[in-house]
């Protein structure tokens, strides 16, 4: 976990310069731990936030790792601050989830109507396999299952990884951003 207020410099956040110069810090936290696929920003002591120091920071950074590592936010119940978040994160059109115990919030672009059912599915679990989601679908082949997992993880709503299939070749598992 980041805590967002350990590399500012105040507990409010402001303007895009004071965005970039977190950044550089959020970044450098990151790259300090190529290990980690998912990264959960706390915004514990955060007081405030405004659109473009969010658009410059931790929208910035979930963006940048699309589809390398997941960024997702905890410790955010501030409404103002959420409202801030979403509109950076649709304007950089880059989906996060904001958590809280086992509920998500998404902010930012929301998912096409033909995704949004393969979205949902991908939540209610850890981890899911195309086959899995296309055995729960009447007429839903395991191709077209994998088109739509394809979707979100490309846009960034869901993590991705190779896995062994059953059959002997590569199959992809895909997870939330939690």
């Amino acid at each position: 976990m980041i805590c967002l207020q350990d590399v500012m410099d105040r507990s409010e956040g402001w303007g895009r310069v004071q965005g970039r110069a977190v950044f550089q810090r959020l970044l450098s936290a990151v790259e300090d731990h190529p290990g980690v696929e998912i990264f959960r920003i706390s915004f514990k002591g955060v007081n405030r936030i405004d659109m473009s120091f969010a658009s410059e920071t931790v929208v910035e950074l979930a963006k940048r790792f699309r589809q390398h590592k997941g960024f997702c936010f905890v410790d955010l119940a501030d409404e103002d601050m959420i409202e801030n978040l979403d509109a950076a994160a649709a304007r950089k059109m880059q989906p996060v989830f904001v958590w809280s115990g086992n509920m998500s919030r998404l902010i930012g672009p929301p998912p096409s109507q033909g995704v949004r059912e393969a979205l949902e599915f991908v939540l209610g679990k850890p981890q899911v396999r195309s086959s899995e989601f296309a055995e729960t679908r009447a007429g839903m082949t395991i191709q077209n299952a994998s088109m739509k997992f394809k979707s979100l993880w490309e846009s960034g709503y869901v993590m991705r990884r190779e896995s062994a299939a059953d059959t002997g070749g590569v199959e992809f598992v895909y997870s939330r951003i939690q």
